[in-house]
């Protein structure tokens, strides 16, 4: 079934009390600074009762921004067992996966010259700084 993105009233979400991941109240402000930054860019899967799968962090930071509806993807294909693996893997896998350090300096450096806002992306001061450097390659 094609996947559909719907809007639910933000009270009808209901976070997992088997959800694993953390989010400290720093992380869910970089989380609501995203959403402020570039809208709501990456839907929260939901199952058909409104259990909350991927997504408690971006959850979090609506309701920190007041938002009375949040878009939202129902798995209505995955039964409850295929819904509690997802909500472990969508984290983990993300875990695992790395950066092309390289690639990130010049993204970065292209897009600090293009007057981006580089404070939305999640990287701290020391990390910017340390990849805005000037590497004496060129």
């Amino acid at each position: 079934a094609d996947l559909q993105i719907e809007r639910w009233p933000i009270e009808r979400l209901l976070p997992s009390p088997r959800n694993a991941r953390t989010h400290n109240d720093a992380q869910v402000a970089e989380i609501a600074g995203s959403i402020q930054a570039f809208g709501f860019a990456n839907p929260i899967l939901v199952g058909d009762a409104g259990d909350v799968v991927a997504g408690h962090g971006r959850l979090a930071a609506a309701r920190k921004l007041g938002l009375s509806e949040v878009p939202v993807i129902v798995l209505r294909s995955l039964n409850e067992v295929q819904r509690r693996q997802l909500m472990l893997a969508d984290n983990r896998i993300a875990m695992n996966a790395g950066w092309d350090l390289e690639a990130l300096r010049l993204e970065l450096q292209d897009l600090n010259l293009l007057g981006a806002d580089l404070k939305t992306l999640g990287f701290s001061k020391q990390e910017l700084a340390a990849m805005l450097r000037p590497t004496g390659n060129g």
